[in-house]
């Protein structure tokens, strides 16, 4: 049933113009998770404005991450796609849609980095600054569905990971999961979707990638942000599929968005470069314990303890509180 939806899914978009059903010359389709629109709307008119770039159309389709693989999985045309984490382009890689050497790059594939962040309402009422503030009584979290949402699953393992970097087993870890999702209020299908629950006026707190937080201040969004003691480092990648129209092309704009002046667009979305040296610490301070997705074995043992849809850590505190694990 599932499938049945998310290949109706891909034919809306195709229809709709948000994709399109094959590749062409001088032309790229962007299937991209939901929060870099706003830098991809300055970053492509950079890109057409460079020799590589001239005469180069796009085609642009945005949604929560997973549902987004999904589509292409399914049958979405896709030249370049652009996800929050990693599985959701090894799930293209193991059906033949995306190559395995993908990550072969300077960058391991990544173009952007970012970490989870507090969103808080303006001036912090409730003076939220760490992670056991989220779980106390009367704390309304608004956090997206991690069975969608990629950026979701970036929040729990910052979440259970700043426990274990304050010292507490992985049992207590857990059973902070489950503490801080019993607070959460609404948890939407996108990271951008919560950030429009939030704005809308519901919750305390928003669980946010840092710079959909700077995005949203840019936007006039009154809210301010804390960035805990301990937090998870955000890498997000993007690949070539085997079936673009123009792989020239298509290689060419990747080439592009790894460059300085790209790197300092996305900067200026509040993307933290992937060039360390392009990172200014003034406006992307470093977190005190700042942690990778490797503290935890990478995502592939991680997607089978924490994030399978039947017998995951999350899918059991979601069938306590009766949220759907879209298994």
């Amino acid at each position: 049933m599932r499938k049945r939806i998310v290949l109706a899914l891909a034919a809306l978009l195709a229809i709709a113009g948000c994709g399109s059903s094959s590749g062409s010359k001088d032309s790229i389709s962007l299937v991209a998770y939901s929060t870099p629109k706003e830098a991809y709307a300055d970053l492509i008119p950079a890109f057409q404005k460079t020799p590589a770039g001239k005469g180069v159309k796009f085609t642009q389709s945005y949604g929560a991450s997973g549902d987004q693989s999904r589509a292409v999985d399914s049958g979405l045309h896709a030249d370049v796609v652009a996800f929050s984490l990693e599985p959701d382009v090894t799930r293209l890689v193991k059906d033949g849609i995306v190559d395995a050497g993908w990550s072969a790059n300077p960058h391991k594939g990544m173009v952007t980095d970012s970490v989870v962040v507090f969103a808080v309402r303006k001036g912090n009422p409730k003076h939220i600054r760490t992670w056991q503030d989220l779980a106390k009584p009367g704390v309304g979290v608004i956090e997206a569905n991690p069975f969608t949402s990629g950026g979701a699953r970036w929040n729990v393992m910052a979440a259970y990971g700043s426990q274990i970097a304050q010292g507490k087993t992985d049992k207590q870890a857990q059973a902070y999961l489950g503490a801080l999702f019993k607070n959460v209020l609404v948890q939407d299908k996108s990271a951008r979707d919560s950030l429009q629950t939030f704005a809308g006026g519901k919750g305390d707190v928003l669980l946010a990638y840092e710079n959909e937080a700077i995005t949203a201040q840019q936007k006039g969004i009154k809210l301010d942000y804390v960035i805990p003691d301990q937090t998870i480092l955000i890498e997000n990648p993007i690949a070539v599929t085997k079936k673009a129209g123009d792989p020239a092309k298509a290689k060419a704009f990747l080439s592009f968005l790894w460059t300085p002046q790209a790197q300092r667009i996305f900067a200026s979305k509040g993307y933290r470069p992937v060039d360390p040296g392009l990172v200014d610490p003034k406006q992307f301070p470093t977190p005190k314990t700042l942690f990778t997705i490797q503290k935890f074995g990478g995502w592939k043992p991680v997607m089978d303890k924490f994030f399978d849809p039947q017998k995951g850590v999350v899918a059991g505190i979601e069938q306590k509180l009766g949220v759907s694990t879209g298994g």
